[in-house]
């Protein structure tokens, strides 16, 4: 059994969820080598996170959006964290909802998802961040 680590970078175009798939691969050539085993992807962040969802229509991600948006509003006033703005409690509170890893199995060298999976960074905050990953790619190569 072989493990590799190592952190990777993304950054997010604005608030909402975007699919990373393409970037992960990309940053991480080396799931190309492993026969079967596991991904792990884990976001060093409190107010970004990390999912498994839709890839092909867009108005799945929109939709997402709008609903978090209403569960967990800004402006809360009983919201005492507001010291970096007032997107930022609801971005934990969000965080905290969705997760922040994702296990997917990786098999003849490619990642085991779905027809219509991709990974999400899910991002809770107004403005563009870079967010820091954490890969942790483990299995047997070929």
């Amino acid at each position: 059994m072989n493990w590799f680590q190592k952190s990777i970078n993304i950054t997010s175009s604005k608030r909402g969820f975007e699919i990373i798939t393409d970037q992960i691969l990309r940053q991480v050539p080396e799931i190309k080598k492993i026969k079967i085993g596991t991904l792990h992807l884990f976001i060093k962040h409190t107010s970004a996170s990390i999912s498994i969802n839709e890839n092909c229509d867009p108005t799945v991600r929109k939709d997402l959006e709008n609903y978090f948006n209403r569960i967990v509003p800004e402006n809360m006033d009983d919201y005492e964290h507001i010291y970096e703005g007032l997107d930022d409690m609801p971005a934990h509170i969000k965080s905290t909802i969705i997760g922040n890893d994702v296990t997917i199995p990786i098999t003849d060298g490619k990642l085991n998802l779905g027809t219509w999976q991709g990974i999400y960074l899910c991002e809770h905050r107004n403005i563009p961040n870079n967010r820091k990953i954490i890969v942790t790619v483990n299995g047997i190569k070929f």
